[in-house]
């Protein structure tokens, strides 16, 4: 078993993390915009795991998950990471193995160039992790499907170009009345919301979203009628997988800065980094973040190889990443003193940043529940 990267994945990611480092970050409290987007487009970021016919760079989700975790080791904002691995993740796979062929040309290239943005339309407010309470419906009338309901927490939504959402075709159907539309963010009776104010992954901007009488034409139908549910956590596989390496990165960048700030700095004529309990804390940290990246990477081999066990394997490799994010998180608050609660500093911020990873793609409670059934219980 061989744990090292080929030459090629070594050249891709130190390329990835040297250019992050040029990158811009946003403003505190503002999300990244598209000039950021068609910067991270040029270095190939936004089309990382879509088909190089359309510009993207074709990568499985190891690769995929390799350069995210490279962006933010980087100096990448982890909100704007975290915005476009739902532009790639919950939005292009779906639209790259789904999507009609006039649609995956009319799209496809925008996404993988930074041009054109993608958002996931899936969360309502009475269907978070039961998605199966999905109020939002699609009634097919000539040659589109007008939609009515509402979305929640719809990632990219304020800057979308095109939103991946999901409807109730055929309420009788249950688990397979649910199917899947590529919608663009121009379409009549499509209205999304302000962005919404959040604590933390300021650069990934959130809105609600209202479909009223939205047409879109039959065309963006992603699949068959009846294959949302299906269409949806092909996605989710791709998302539970490697979206946690975002957070692989930031912890891998924190470690270093706390390093750096326990050799430096000095107390009672030592530098604290001398002091057992510093210097133990730092090594936890360090199994933290290690453990939950070889669960991260197991889990992007198996979507890459088709495993029967690729959804256990993402949802502890998410369960992972976010308790060691946690953790690793309020050690280095602690480990800056004071210092570390002052905003400018960028310690404290990174706790609000990774909190969310408990309750996107799925609550760590969620989580659990998939590996418990893997074990058939």
């Amino acid at each position: 078993m061989d744990f090292d990267l080929a030459p090629g994945q070594r050249r891709r990611v130190e390329r990835i993390r040297d250019a992050a480092a040029g990158l811009p970050r946003p403003e505190r409290g503002q999300a990244a915009g598209r000039e950021l987007w068609q910067a991270a487009g040029e270095l190939g970021i936004t089309g990382l795991c879509l088909p190089e016919e359309y510009g993207g760079g074709g990568l499985g989700a190891l690769d995929t998950a390799l350069a995210l975790e490279a962006l933010c080791d980087g100096g990448a904002d982890t909100g704007f990471a975290f915005a476009i691995a739902a532009h790639l993740l919950a939005c292009g796979t779906a639209l790259a193995e789904h999507a009609h062929d006039q649609v995956r040309a009319d799209l496809l290239p925008g996404l993988s160039s930074g041009k054109t943005i993608a958002a996931n339309a899936m969360t309502e407010d009475e269907a978070g992790s039961d998605v199966s309470r999905l109020a939002t419906t699609a009634e097919p009338a000539d040659d589109c499907y007008v939609l009515n309901g509402v979305k929640s927490f719809v990632s990219n939504g304020p800057l979308a170009d095109v939103l991946v959402t999901y409807a109730v075709t055929s309420p009788a159907a249950g688990y397979l009345g649910l199917s899947a539309f590529a919608v663009p963010a121009d379409s009549p009776g499509l209205r999304i919301g302000p962005t919404l104010a959040k604590i933390g992954l300021e650069g990934c901007a959130a809105a609600r979203v209202e479909f009223a009488d939205c047409k879109v034409p039959r065309r963006y139908l992603m699949g068959a009628e009846g294959q949302g549910s299906a269409i949806f956590q092909r996605s989710m596989s791709w998302e539970r997988a490697c979206l946690p390496a975002v957070y692989l990165g930031t912890m891998q960048a924190q470690l270093n800065r706390c390093v750096t700030h326990a050799r430096e700095r000095r107390q009672f004529g030592r530098r604290i980094g001398d002091f057992q309990a510093v210097s133990h804390r730092l090594a936890t940290m360090k199994r933290r973040l290690e453990s939950s990246r070889l669960l991260v990477y197991r889990a992007c081999w198996d979507v890459d190889h088709h495993s029967p066990d690729a959804a256990e394997t993402a949802a502890l490799a998410k369960v992972a990443v976010a308790e060691a994010a946690v953790a690793n998180s309020v050690d280095a608050v602690r480990l800056f003193g004071a210092r570390g609660y002052l905003a400018g500093e960028g310690i404290g911020g990174q706790l609000t940043d990774v909190v969310p990873l408990h309750l996107f793609s799925g609550t760590t409670d969620i989580q659990q529940e998939i590996v418990a059934k893997g074990m058939g219980l």
